[in-house]
């Protein structure tokens, strides 16, 4: 396979100044395969645009060229948009089926993704060449990584998907599929993976069904995607999710399912509703706009206040805002405009310029906010450095005063499951109550969703239950997938694992 080259030293110069989506949760990446449409690679390059916003460091394709009957990848970094529109490019990904992936490092370097670290992961085995994109996180591949190196093994990523890859090689299964279930049956935590043969389109979800995966039909071929908003983009028709624990593949033939693993209760991420997925996708049949919106209106039930304007922080805060206008009656008004076309910068960082980030991306509408008491609804809080740089903006701009409400619970723990969150020392809400957090960032008030307001606004009633239904442990430290490798080390003691 030949090897994409090495970022030039153009790169070195390309600074990134600190943004308000620093600030943020983010998710590893998505993940996308079309099977049986000429030039597949194409679509795949449209449906990984379509899931930027899962992740924006690094970008991957892989397609196999039935012609010279061998598989051929692009793996760069960066956007989708600055790689993979270009003719040469997509000219040497012949073929009618093809997986690619974006990158946000989780597992690896977080924040320095190395081009070996880019997915799809390529390996050949004796019964043929095999590609595999994952989102997720493995939560013991820190054991399994060590056990394999002694057994022999070299790895060529810092990623924890290549131990699927090695555990692959060392089974005594004669098929892909079958190496690859006795592969999973290996690993723990949370995983959606789309693989590929040159006849195969694979996908599965871990027991639980953390992370997102859905089917949708293409023409007379077949698409797999993170979320459904990506399958829009290409012209597909929805089928429907990828149930948790199930493993589809994809032929000639058409679809067929199977369960590799025990039956075990759900645990779906429920910050996909709050922030990680497009608006415009659905989960579990609600759209994940509507569910936002109903989270605005709990939190306007739940945490009432008196002000001129509720205003959202671009983007993620929009509809949360909307639905708290509706729900308390107060107007709704863009308070806060977001420059969309500021990326990176090449002005050399300094202490002056990094201040800067904010602005760069975030204004403030001065002549609507001046004199007003303005409420800002926000998806989260997690350092907290944005929300005071913000809610110096406002104050600068003449707001009289300063309300938070922010469309998630305090996130109190860090994730282990395919989101890169920072140690839980550095989380503002481990640190504070709610109370000393509105303190902190001097604001005339701050609340959050209650959970049960949370679950309620994705559909359940009665909130959350005893059992919960979603895998909740950002907000409620537990872990429905023990994180062994942290375990093993001692450096994290849990509240409870359910």
């Amino acid at each position: 396979m030949p090897a994409s080259p090495e970022p030039g030293p153009e790169a070195q110069i390309e600074i990134e100044a600190e943004t308000p989506f620093d600030d943020k949760l983010h998710e590893e990446c998505g993940i996308f395969g079309v099977f049986g449409v000429q030039d597949a690679a194409n679509f795949v390059a449209l449906g990984l645009h379509a899931l930027q916003h899962r992740g924006q460091e690094a970008g991957g394709i892989v397609a196999y060229d039935p012609v010279e009957g061998r598989f051929n990848s692009a793996r760069r970094m960066g956007y989708v948009r600055d790689n993979f529109t270009r003719a040469e490019v997509m000219r040497g990904l012949p073929g009618a089926v093809s997986i690619g992936h974006v990158r946000y490092s989780t597992a690896g370097g977080k924040g320095g993704t190395a081009i070996r670290d880019v997915q799809p992961l390529y390996a050949e085995f004796a019964r043929g060449g095999f590609a595999l994109a994952h989102n997720g996180n493995l939560t013991n591949a820190e054991a399994l990584r060590e056990e394999l190196i002694e057994r022999g093994a070299i790895f060529q990523s810092s990623s924890d998907t290549e131990c699927i890859l090695h555990l692959m090689a060392r089974s005594i299964q004669r098929t892909i599929v079958e190496r690859m279930k006795d592969a999973l049956r290996r690993v723990e935590g949370a995983y959606s993976l789309i693989a590929m043969t040159r006849t195969k389109l694979i996908g599965i979800r871990d027991p639980l069904g953390v992370r997102p995966l859905v089917l949708g039909k293409l023409g007379e071929g077949w698409v797999l995607s993170s979320e459904t908003c990506a399958l829009d983009i290409v012209g597909a028709e929805f089928v429907r999710e990828v149930e948790p624990g199930e493993m589809v593949v994809i032929t000639r033939e058409g679809v067929s399912s199977e369960r590799p693993f025990p039956a075990a209760r759900p645990k779906f991420c429920i910050f996909e509703y709050v922030y990680f997925s497009r608006p415009d996708s659905m989960i579990g049949g609600l759209s994940v706009y509507e569910a936002r919106r109903r989270i605005g209106a709990e939190l306007a039930k739940e945490a009432p206040v008196e002000a001129d304007y509720i205003c959202p922080v671009p983007d993620s805060g929009t509809p949360a805002a909307i639905g708290f206008s509706q729900e308390s009656g107060i107007p709704f008004a863009m308070g806060i405009i977001r420059n969309q076309y500021v990326g990176r910068t090449f002005i050399e960082p300094t202490d002056q310029i990094r201040n800067m980030g904010v602005r760069l991306k975030l204004n403030v509408n001065r002549a609507l906010i001046r004199g007003k008491r303005v409420c800002l609804v926000d998806d989260s809080v997690v350092r907290g450095t944005t929300s005071r740089k913000i809610r110096d903006m406002v104050l600068d701009a003449g707001a009289k005063e300063v309300h938070f409400r922010i469309a998630s619970p305090p996130t109190m723990w860090s994730c282990f499951y395919g989101v890169d969150t920072p140690e839980r020392s550095k989380l503002l809400a481990h640190n504070m109550s709610v109370k000393e957090m509105a303190a902190y960032l001097q604001v005339d008030s701050l609340n959050f969703v209650s959970l049960d307001g949370l679950y309620r606004a994705t559909g359940h009633e009665g909130g959350r239950a005893a059992e919960p239904q979603f895998c909740d442990a950002c907000f409620s430290g537990d872990y429905p997938i023990p994180p062994s490798d942290r375990l093993a080390k001692g450096d994290l003691k849990l509240k409870e694992t359910v």
